[in-house]
């Protein structure tokens, strides 16, 4: 690899001499444009890196899954959704009959995969009663915006959609994430994301919300004010503090990602064995292949 590769892709050569020849310091450029999820995956289970991204063998979609992907379009549709003609006295019924039917469609749409998981009736009502609540505990934070707002039902819902489902590259540190919302609270500038999940530790979101915020940052020039997460579930907000050392811990992590993952061979990704490999409702994706390889 030389120097004209290294101006090619725009990007810093990356040291990767723990797998060099012995004989020589080996400079490579990243293998591939790393994501969140990626990293997040390599920092759980090399192995399941490997299987995922390396050998991109199929992944099995999951009744959670599906739910988050429902919640998302739920979200990002209700804020096309035509407000003409509505008035401050309908607005809230409005509003909450606009969430309910958007996600009665996408829960239909989502059907047939969970047919095709074997969901039956009974947990899938279950579960669209959780995600009716979660919807809704999100549109009682929305009200709270709303109604602190001034002027007509048109021009306070103008101004309270966000920017939604961004994407966002870095040709230098070779990394992509899409940014659920990205809004404006009065003067602030707010990256968050939705999570359906559980539990609220903001913490576990931590590097996704760095990259985030180093991500816009490169492209604005500008730290966003804060970033955080929607946890529909409980129906928190939770924040981190958003400051140059957290674009530093972004970076760090995403230059030892590269250096981690430049092997196409499976004895760099090493298993890592622990409660995930299997729990109570289901396994690893690649559980089956994973116990029978070395």
């Amino acid at each position: 690899m030389n120097f004209a590769v290294q101006k090619a892709f725009n990007t810093p050569l990356i040291n990767l001499g723990w797998m060099a020849d012995e004989k020589e310091v080996a400079l490579l450029v990243p293998s591939r444009v790393q994501s969140p999820s990626s990293i997040t995956t390599y920092k759980k289970c090399p192995r399941k890196y490997f299987y995922s991204y390396i050998e991109e063998l199929p992944s099995k979609p999951s009744i959670h899954q599906l739910r988050g992907s429902v919640v998302h379009a739920v979200l990002d549709k209700f804020f096309a959704t035509n407000v003409q003609g509505v008035s401050q006295d309908n607005a809230v019924n409005f509003f909450r009959n606009a969430v309910q039917d958007l996600l009665v469609s996408e829960w239909k749409s989502a059907q047939p995969k969970m047919h095709e998981l074997g969901v039956v009736e009974a947990d899938e009502m279950r579960f669209f009663e959780e995600t009716l609540l979660m919807v809704f505990n999100w549109l009682e934070g929305f009200f709270v915006r709303f109604s602190a707002e001034s002027g007509s039902v048109q021009d306070v819902f103008h101004r309270l959609t966000p920017l939604r489902e961004l994407s966002y590259v870095s040709d230098e540190h070779w990394v992509r994430g899409i940014i659920d919302v990205i809004e404006q609270h009065g003067a602030e500038t707010r990256v968050m994301d939705y999570k359906t999940s559980n539990h609220s530790n903001v913490d576990e979101y931590k590097l996704q919300l760095a990259i985030y915020s180093l991500l816009f940052f490169e492209k604005h020039k500008k730290l966003p004010d804060r970033a955080g997460i929607y946890f529909l579930k409980d129906n928190t907000t939770k924040f981190v503090s958003v400051d140059h050392e957290l674009l530093d811990f972004a970076k760090r992590e995403i230059e030892l990602i590269h250096q981690n993952t430049f092997s196409k061979e499976k004895k760099f990704y090493p298993k890592h064995i622990s409660s995930l490999c299997k729990w109570s409702t289901g396994q690893c994706d690649f559980y089956d292949v994973c116990v029978k390889d070395v």
